[in-house]
């Protein structure tokens, strides 16, 4: 494993659903990488996935990674649900279909590579790396939204 890479993500919607984007801050000792994308028409949760999946593949190799994410949806989801989705055939404990199984199966490619810790935290709480997050995410919402004016 190569040194300790942070990052940060962040999703955002315009709506929901509606356009959003994902903006995710990556910091290695000296080194930063901001990322963002969006869609133009998707939810907040879709957007959260995205990017810790986006943030996880930027990585070139297998990392030490401490992903700190305001969405207990995603931290969650990696943590204590997949298991048993995906022992139920992607049902939630009330035998529905599991949504954003796509997603969650991207980002569970995505880890496997990693040894990650996941951090939860509080967003818009002075976290400088989750406010940086945030802004990516907005910024790449708004020009979906801007993007679908005309």
């Amino acid at each position: 494993m190569s040194k300790l890479i942070e990052i940060w993500t962040d999703g955002a919607c315009s709506g929901n659903p509606g356009p959003g984007g994902w903006g995710a801050l990556l910091k290695s000792g000296d080194h930063e990488k901001e990322l963002m994308g969006g869609e133009y028409e998707t939810t907040n949760n879709r957007m959260e996935l995205m990017a810790a999946i986006e943030g996880l593949k930027a990585l070139k190799r297998p990392s030490k990674v401490r992903l700190h994410t305001d969405s207990t949806y995603v931290k969650d989801g990696l943590t204590k649900w997949i298991h048993g989705w995906k022992r139920n055939g992607w049902k939630t404990a009330s035998k529905k279909p599991v949504k954003n199984k796509d997603l969650w199966q991207a980002l569970e490619t995505a880890c496997r590579p990693h040894d990650i810790e996941w951090i939860w935290v509080k967003g818009h709480a002075g976290d400088e790396g989750n406010e940086r997050a945030d802004e990516l995410a907005r910024l790449a919402a708004r020009q979906k939204k801007d993007a679908t004016a005309f």
